[in-house]
């Protein structure tokens, strides 16, 4: 059974900085992209970022410059580093493999995680 396990959120003041992983167990992802998504209570799940299997990226326009997603294959984990973060950046983040690391087609292949809570104060 394939599981993505998503860690590295919490509380931290405007400015400040988290470093977010998923881990990927019952299957190996490392030729496939992989995708950060986040949500806000009562909005849609939105595109974040995301890898190729080759290390090419993609951003949303709002956290280019601020976010970079990673990946280590030997390990089946994707990173996320938030740095500078605003309190427009509060939501639950999850991971998934996608089928592009294209922002606007980027879809996720499996069930979600637990996700991760980000919490950003002003």
């Amino acid at each position: 059974q394939v599981q993505l396990v998503e860690s590295g959120g919490g509380l931290v003041q405007a400015g400040g900085s988290l470093r977010l992983s998923c881990t990927a167990s019952g299957s190996t992802f490392s030729r496939y992209g992989m995708g950060w998504f986040r949500q806000v209570p009562g909005q849609e799940r939105e595109f974040v970022a995301a890898i190729s299997w080759s290390g090419d990226t993609s951003y949303r326009d709002s956290v280019k410059g601020r976010f970079t997603i990673s990946r280590d294959n030997a390990k089946n984990t994707v990173y996320l580093q938030l740095n500078s973060l605003k309190p427009e950046d509060t939501a639950v983040y999850y991971c998934n493999v996608v089928n592009t690391i294209v922002a606007v087609r980027a879809s996720p292949l499996l069930q979600w995680g637990q996700g991760t809570q980000v919490t950003v104060s002003s």
